[in-house]
């Protein structure tokens, strides 16, 4: 049976989704983004701008840059400006922290299909006088892995229906999109013809390749990394491989070349991950419990109000 999109809470709708592509992996707005996604619960969800130039400083952002790019997060919805036992900081906004909840279930559990795994199909079609929301529906779409059949009927893995929900809700175009859960595909040709056709797996293969030899040598010695530079390696890691887990929706083996490079990069992430966490995490956590000597003296070595 068809099923409408589903829609979320009224007043809701304009910040349902915030974008996790806006930003070019290695910008200070990105790695900012992805520090604050990775750290937040070691932050409090909460960072006095000093602690935050901090952080940033060893990955190569400039105290200025993070100043200027934590203006962009704020005006993008990510930060709001708050105050903590009379500091002025920043704190994630509701809407936020509602995106890295999602976000972290994608980027560190990639999900990968089998071949009898259902898949969510979405049908739509929008006059004219709605252009400009047919682009953004088809963009979103595509940026969390939906494939293209056809310019109205675009096709996804089934554990996609709740983000792809959130999209039609928070583009106001519940009226005018269906879905359909599919538990089989007929092509004309193969499975793997099919998914070339419907998805640049030719990009998505490069994206994983580029991370494995930007990273590839992230691990070697990783045990003896302090915990600085664990977070460093971490960060910077991740920061690029967080786009991939959106582009690549996780397609089964059936559907893939001989030669795809996904399971790599994600065996890459997840040694990372086991390696360098949990020591960075200790690192952050404890510079938010810096005293007040060390504080007042990173404050005055970035020329920054306490």
């Amino acid at each position: 049976m068809p099923e409408r999109a589903a829609s979320t809470a009224p007043g809701n709708a304009q910040h349902a989704i915030l974008d996790d592509f806006d930003s070019r992996p290695g910008s200070a707005t990105s790695l900012i983004r992805t520090v604050l996604g990775a750290y937040r619960h070691e932050l409090g969800g909460w960072v006095a701008i000093a602690e935050l130039v901090e952080l940033m400083l060893p990955l190569g952002v400039a105290a200025e840059a993070t100043r200027i790019a934590v203006t962009r997060l704020k005006r993008r919805g990510v930060l709001e400006s708050a105050a903590r036992d009379g500091r002025p900081g920043y704190q994630l906004t509701a809407q936020a922290e509602a995106m890295y909840a999602r976000g972290d279930r994608r980027i560190f559990e990639f999900r990968r299909m089998a071949d009898d795994d259902p898949w969510r199909l979405i049908s739509f079609t929008l006059p004219e006088s709605l252009r400009a929301a047919r682009h953004q529906l088809r963009r979103r779409l595509g940026w969390i892995g939906c494939g293209t059949v056809s310019p109205g009927l675009w096709i996804a893995p089934g554990y996609l229906t709740e983000e792809i929900g959130d999209i039609v809700a928070a583009l106001q175009l519940t009226e005018y999109v269906t879905t359909f859960r599919c538990d089989g595909l007929s092509v004309p040709d193969t499975p793997a013809d099919a998914a070339a056709r419907w998805w640049d797996l030719d990009e998505i293969a490069t994206r994983h390749r580029e991370f494995l030899a930007r990273h590839g040598a992230t691990l070697r010695g990783a045990r003896e990394l302090t915990p600085p530079e664990a977070f460093v390696k971490f960060a910077l890691l991740l920061d690029e491989w967080r786009i991939i887990p959106y582009i690549d929706p996780g397609l089964p083996p059936s559907m893939l070349p001989a030669d795809w490079p996904g399971e790599n990069s994600v065996g890459l992430l997840a040694a990372a991950r086991d390696s360098c966490f949990a020591s960075s995490r200790h690192w952050v956590r404890g510079l938010r419990d810096r005293r007040d000597g060390d504080l007042t003296a990173s404050l005055a070595a970035h020329g920054l109000p306490r």
